[in-house]
């Protein structure tokens, strides 16, 4: 055999080899094909027995696509809800052990937060006709859902279909406290799946006696109190197990409305909706006509309570700053506030005033205030229009974006790099990476001084500004040691309020200017007391001294521009009679927030309007109806008392101690109780009489806003 053909004998057993595996694979490819072949076969032949034709198919299709759309949203909703756990993993059910009770700045008291408000009677201990009165009213089927009572949302429907208008809700009692341990009153989507599926997770975790049982003890009641226990105190001075079947339907209509059917507010009112309740207990079988006949007839009298308003907004956020700063081992107290009821209330009504003669047309529903004196001292906060209806603090809690009115903090930061009001900056067209900011004009202009982009609110200025001179994060430290406490994005569009924001926050920012550059003076405890007299806290000795966080220079490059804002600049509408004063407007994309913040020597106030579920408004700026807020409310505040200046600015009177930190309100001994209660002013007893007539005095000449069909304000992005 030749030395050529022993390598082919070598190769023999491996080409052998490769030839059976190939024809094993060829084999079983064929026989699987086959099998396929058959198994498809008997599956056509199997599923035409239930094929369908004419409508029948129609339906079936229909189905199909039901399901999977079923599908697909219930695991988007699922994705919408897992956020919403998050709370349950807390200790959800502790409402903390203070019992706090708040005096203003007077010391007249205002109000109580805490365990006083929320003492607990077992539902076994309550009259029968106080639970039936509120399932018949609230939940008629509550014992038969499981948290969604579907059959009940379609009734309620029916009903607001039949009135035209919203008489009944769909929500169930479990709905409801899941709104109140967990959620907002925001009205979104997101919000409501939320909801059902806490309300499922509730239903799971507790018995209906303990659903039951944390809904009257956590609902809102109206006159500040909270749970149907201090309800029953409040407003008839007995307990909750004492309460006559006329005083049980009474309470029942406050759950939905506490501010509306407040009794000792508008007791015809009350009774109206307690006859209401009344009719719910007949037609829903719990009581006959002839049981609630002596209810009917001898309605429900209250305790006179005067027309005492409780600053709800205010005491929710008071609360908050006990807690944080009260000696552990003092739960029991009475906190000396910075509250001051006569601005409370010219801010109350001068929102209100302005929401229901233009909010209409502005398509514009709510709005929140904070006004802090210079001193540090909060002395207003309207936290939404009702806190029956929400109890949601818009000015404390809510983030919105806060367009030009952002735009103090980079200005201030480039005083603090060498600019003055004078410095030359070019405002055309600026982009930075792919996005590329326009003017709300549409146009472009030249060099211009940052005296004039500021008063007219040039957004290309700001931009170049971060861009070539100052970058992003030397702005966001800015306006953290301004005093801004919201996360604020480090994203370039930062620049134009894209971050959002709370009107805490935007007013405390402002206040700096007002305080010669200074920060750190915020506050509403003065002092707090124990019940036996010890002083645990007072804000003079235990706060934090204050710290300059903008030098004179530049506080002053920054006051001399933004006094020039009310005057030629988009805020005309805020321009104080005979007083000097500062700010800055802002609006944002779509005109879904409007804001005015400004300050005078005396006061600090921010203004912000806009809508829960974040819907467009009709074209509302800054200088619109904020500034006419502002305005309005600061004209009352500055009536009586002496005006300080503005620092750098030069007005004919000088006060050299504005930026000093001044000594809080401390409750004056006993012989001089009767010298302060002679000189402090007089507290309003309502918003729609002494401080509406004050206040409508003042405006008899001013001239009717028409809204405009398009903003006349340079304000928004």
């Amino acid at each position: 055999m030749s030395n050529s053909q022993e390598p082919r004998k070598k190769r023999g057993p491996i080409a052998a080899w490769f030839l059976s595996l190939d024809a094993w694979l060829d084999s079983s490819l064929y026989e699987l094909r086959y099998r396929a072949g058959e198994f498809w076969e008997s599956a056509t032949i199997f599923f035409r027995r239930f094929k369908v034709k004419g409508w029948r198919r129609w339906l079936v299709e229909i189905l199909s696509e039901g399901f999977t759309l079923g599908t697909g949203g219930a695991v988007v909703m699922l994705a919408l809800a897992l956020p919403a756990f998050q709370e349950t993993k807390g200790d959800w059910r502790a409402q903390g052990d203070f019992a706090v009770t708040f005096l203003d700045r007077y010391g007249n008291e205002i109000g109580q937060r805490g365990i006083i408000q929320r003492d607990s009677v077992p539902v076994d201990q309550m009259p029968d006709h106080v639970i039936k009165a509120v399932l018949a009213t609230e939940d008629r089927r509550f014992f038969d859902h499981y948290g969604i009572d579907v059959l009940g949302l379609m009734r309620a429907m029916t009903e607001n279909v039949r009135a035209n208008s919203v008489v009944q809700g769909g929500s169930s009692i479990t709905q409801q406290l899941a709104k109140n341990l967990f959620l907002t009153n925001e009205r979104t989507l997101e919000r409501k799946v939320k909801e059902a599926f806490l309300s499922l997770w509730l239903e799971a975790n507790l018995s209906k006696k303990e659903i039951l049982q944390l809904y009257l003890d956590r609902s809102y009641m109206g006159g500040g109190t909270f749970g149907i226990e201090a309800a029953a105190d409040f407003y008839f001075g007995k307990s909750v197990k004492d309460l006559t079947l006329a005083e049980s339907a009474m309470l029942a209509g406050l759950f939905k409305a506490p501010t509306k059917y407040a009794p000792h507010v508008n007791l015809p009112a009350a009774r109206a909706r307690a006859n209401v309740v009344l009719n719910n207990m007949v037609e829903s079988g719990f009581m006959s006509e002839g049981q609630v006949l002596q209810a009917r007839l001898h309605p429900a009298n209250v305790v006179d309570r005067g027309e005492r308003k409780s600053p709800d907004y205010f005491l929710d956020w008071a609360f908050d700053e006990v807690k944080r700063i009260a000696p552990k081992g003092t739960h029991s107290l009475v906190a000396h506030t910075t509250f001051d009821a006569n601005i409370q209330d010219a801010a109350e009504e001068s929102v209100e005033f302005h929401l229901r003669q233009y909010g209409k047309d502005y398509r514009v529903t709510e709005g929140a205030v904070v006004v802090i004196e210079t001193n540090g001292a909060v002395r207003s906060i309207v936290g939404g229009r009702d806190y029956g209806a929400s109890q949601f603090n818009r000015a404390t809690k809510a983030l919105r974006q806060t367009g030009s009115s952002f735009k103090p903090y980079v200005y201030a930061t480039a005083m603090e790099h060498g600019f003055t009001p004078e410095s030359v900056i070019s405002s055309a067209s600026v982009s930075w990476g792919n996005w590329t900011p326009k003017n709300y004009s549409g146009g472009f202009g030249g060099k211009i001084t940052l005296l004039t982009a500021f008063v007219k609110s040039i957004n290309t200025v700001p931009v170049r500004l971060a861009k070539d001179s100052l970058s992003i994060p030397p702005i966001k430290k800015m306006a953290e040691d301004m005093g801004v406490e919201s996360p604020l994005e480090s994203h370039k569009t930062m620049v134009l309020g894209t971050s959002g924001m709370t009107v805490m926050d935007q007013a405390t920012g402002y206040s700096v200017f007002a305080q010669n550059g200074f920060v750190g003076t915020r506050h509403g405890i003065t002092q707090l007391v124990t019940h036996t007299g010890q002083v645990v806290y007072d804000w003079a000795k235990d706060a934090p001294p204050p710290r300059r966080v903008l030098s004179e220079k530049a506080l002053h490059s920054m006051n001399s521009m933004l006094v020039q804002v009310p005057v030629i600049g988009t805020a005309r509408r805020a321009a104080l009679p005979n007083i000097v004063s500062g700010g800055k407007t802002g609006t944002t994309q779509s005109y879904r927030d409007a804001w005015y913040v400004g300050f005078t020597g005396n006061y600090t106030a921010a203004v912000w309007l806009g809508n829960d579920d974040f819907r467009p408004t009709n074209n509302m700026t800054g200088g619109s109806l904020p500034a006419m807020i502002w305005q309005r409310m600061m004209v009352y505040a500055h009536q009586n008392i002496d005006l300080k200046p503005i620092p750098g600015i030069d007005q004919p009177f000088v006060d050299k101690t504005v930026a000093a930190k001044t000594e809080p309100e401390k409750k004056p001994a006993a012989d001089d109780q009767a010298k302060v209660a002679a000189e402090r002013p007089p507290v309003l007893s309502s918003r729609t009489t002494q401080t509406l007539r004050t206040l409508s005095k003042t405006f008899e000449d001013a001239p009717v806003l028409t809204p405009p069909t398009k903003p006349e304000t340079l304000s928004a992005l």
